[in-house]
């Protein structure tokens, strides 16, 4: 749906055209800007209170700093749909998150101003870093580089290794910090306390802007006044609070706390900024969901709402008749707090995404045995491998995309120790509009390779919540549990759980001439697939794996004495997968059969629902009657040529 932009916004198609504009026009930009996200996202959908609480430091941004030239990096893409707007892409816009429309997200091959890739958080320091010193090198001594994180993107190690190079190179880098104290779910940790102390001080707010307008400008005469300036700005700062030291310890110019919202004072600030050399820090305090007041009243529920109406703000959602299934995440949620009110040894551990993951389910009733570690993925892990030393049994939850950044600790801290840590793996698979960056491509391929280690996916509800109460029996070592995003297939999926035999897969049904083997909840695309293809009177079996490690060899060995023609389905990538696996049984037992690998390619897979990419991978319920069909045709043609 295309939506009529406001009289300024219309004449901006880049930020050229922006900053032609005068000071005290920005304002209106901001609201128009902001009216323009609310119009699009409550129609088209998309992630909105983030976007919402950046509108003014964007349009300052853009304002002050000769873009593209100059180089902003978003730390986190879904703040970045102004920046988006405001850079070649408002007429376009609708299309963002949409199937072959624009990213969600900064992207490189998009744009010129997206000057590097993000989706997950708290990169971008180090890349600014890199561009400044590359800059420096090549000899480019007024050009920008400012990098905008936010406070939850600041609780992640790399942000603090990036932080401690960045203030020994003394490049030519501005670091933003946004405060709203929230990434998806409110922040959490002590840097969150720490930012607090500094924004509550009213003794060292009294001062500083003070400070600021006398010293600001004395910075600009020379390197011997801003040496003065230095030492009194810290000595002033340091008698008057204490902590503000934290950033200026790593060597940083701490400037803040500054109004987010004031465009015309950012922009004021940001010009004066530009001209100070070597690393800064601006601490700006922004509201989250600002300019929209049902998401600045509750943001969480408003960082990605779906369809709303923006007059009344009603959540569009449709009513049903007949009872839906749950979504996975939310059958971990109740499942997890249902398996500890019977087990004390099991505690629940997600990097950020309580509500994601929907681990607040046990926050809530449980809020000493559930932790929220902030954006800090390799923490979790090690955090898990912890607890698991002294006997109790972790679940811990992260996104499978996100379980990247902790790769090595998963092998190192937990596989090596044979430590009863469970892994459960949310959105794996392709993982719908948010795209490349949040797509589980590799996890059973990453995961399968490591010793000690036993990796399984769930086909429904029911499969899920008995691999939750298989994994915390004792002894059981590393496990992971791998499921996509999205809704199951059992309406009534609440049933009693039991334990599963490590390593054992099931017969779905049984076949003639070919079988299809699945893992996971794609195996419920080969149950349709089976249906319409028995209703034309081809019957092939379905078996469905449930592990990738230990694979089922009883099973396996049943399939290969019985058939020739074998598919694999599997929700990711096909390079080390479940049908690496299988090909890799076959061979190792001397089997001989035709096998068709179906599943995510040697490529990149943009963003779309999670339908339309299962079927431009070629592995939805269609790809799989097709597949069936062409070997079997091919093995008549075969035969006829025979005869």
């Amino acid at each position: 749906m295309q939506v009529e932009a406001g009289t300024l916004l219309k004449t901006i198609n880049y930020p050229s055209d922006l900053r032609n504009l005068k000071e005290e026009q920005l304002q209106e930009v901001c609201r128009e800007l902001r009216q323009y996200i609310i119009d699009i996202v409550s129609v088209n959908g998309g992630h909105f209170a983030a976007s919402l609480g950046v509108v003014e430091l964007t349009v300052a941004l853009h304002y002050v700093f000769n873009t593209p030239y100059d180089q902003i990096l978003f730390d986190v893409g879904h703040q970045a749909y102004g920046h988006k707007i405001l850079t070649g892409r408002r007429d376009t816009f609708h299309t963002n998150r949409i199937y072959g429309g624009i990213s969600g997200f900064p992207k490189r091959s998009e744009s010129e101003y997206d000057t590097f890739g993000v989706g997950h958080s708290s990169t971008s320091i180090s890349a600014a870093l890199g561009m400044a010193v590359a800059s420096h090198y090549k000899g480019e001594k007024n050009r920008q580089h400012i990098a905008i994180i936010g406070d939850g993107a600041m609780t992640a190690g790399m942000a603090f290794e990036a932080l401690n190079h960045a203030g020994v190179e003394n490049s030519n880098l501005l670091v933003i910090l946004n405060d709203n104290c929230m990434s998806i779910d409110p922040n959490v940790g002590a840097l969150k306390e720490y930012l607090t102390d500094i924004t509550t001080s009213q003794s060292y707010n009294q001062f500083k802007s003070d400070v600021w307008k006398i010293l600001g400008p004395i910075s600009k005469f020379g390197p011997n006044a801003r040496e003065i300036v230095k030492k009194i700005e810290k000595s002033i700062k340091g008698s008057i609070l204490k902590q503000s030291n934290f950033f200026e310890a790593l060597k940083f110019r701490y400037f803040g706390p500054i109004d987010g919202h004031n465009v015309e004072h950012m922009a004021k600030v940001l010009e004066d900024l530009k001209h100070i050399p070597g690393p800064k820090l601006l601490h700006c305090l922004t509201v989250k969901g600002k300019g929209y007041a049902l998401a600045e009243q509750d943001q969480t529920k408003w960082h990605a709402p779906g369809l709303f109406d923006k007059i009344t703000g009603e959540i569009k959602k449709s009513t049903p008749t007949t009872p839906q299934p749950p979504k996975f995440q939310d059958v971990f949620g109740h499942t997890i707090v249902e398996l500890a009110e019977k087990n004390p040894k099991i505690m629940g551990i997600t990097p950020a995404m309580p509500s994601g993951c929907s681990l607040n389910i046990m926050m809530k009733a449980m809020p000493d045995r559930a932790f929220d570690v902030g954006i800090a993925e390799q923490h979790a892990v090690t955090f898990s491998a912890g607890l698991a030393t002294q006997g109790l049994v972790p679940f811990c939850n992260i996104y499978s995309s996100f379980m990247q950044r902790a790769y090595d600790q998963v092998i190192h801290d937990v596989a090596l120790q044979k430590l009863n840590v469970v892994f459960c793996l949310d959105r794996a698979g392709v993982a719908g509009a948010d795209g490349p960056t949040h797509h589980g491509a590799y996890d059973l391929a990453f995961m399968r390779c490591i010793p000690n280690m036993i990796v399984s996916a769930p086909m429904n509800e029911e499969e899920l919540r008995n691999l939750m109460f298989t994994a915390q029996q004792d002894n059981m070592g590393p496990f992971v549990i791998r499921y996509p995003r999205g809704n199951g297939v059992m309406p009534d999926w609440k049933r009693p759980m039991q334990a599963i035999e490590i390593g054992k897969g099931r017969k779905i049904c049984d076949g003639e001439e070919i079988a299809i083997l699945t893992i996971g909840a794609i195996g419920n695309q080969a149950v349709k697939a089976c249906a319409e293809l028995s209703a034309e009177g081809v019957n092939p079996a379905h078996y469905d794996l449930r592990f990738v490690k230990p694979l089922d060899e009883e099973l396996l060995h049943e399939v290969f004495k019985k058939y020739k023609k074998i598919i694999t389905v599997e929700d990711g990538c096909l390079m080390g997968g479940m049908g690496s696996a299988v090909l890799e049984f076959m061979t190792d037992n001397g089997y001989s059969a035709q096998i068709k690998r179906l599943g995510m390619p040697d490529k990149i897979v943009e963003h779309g629902e999670q339908t339309e990419l299962y079927a431009e991978c070629n592995y939805d319920w269609n790809a799989i009657i097709k597949t069936v069909k062409t070997m079997i045709e091919a093995s008549s043609t075969k035969k006829m040529i025979a005869i």
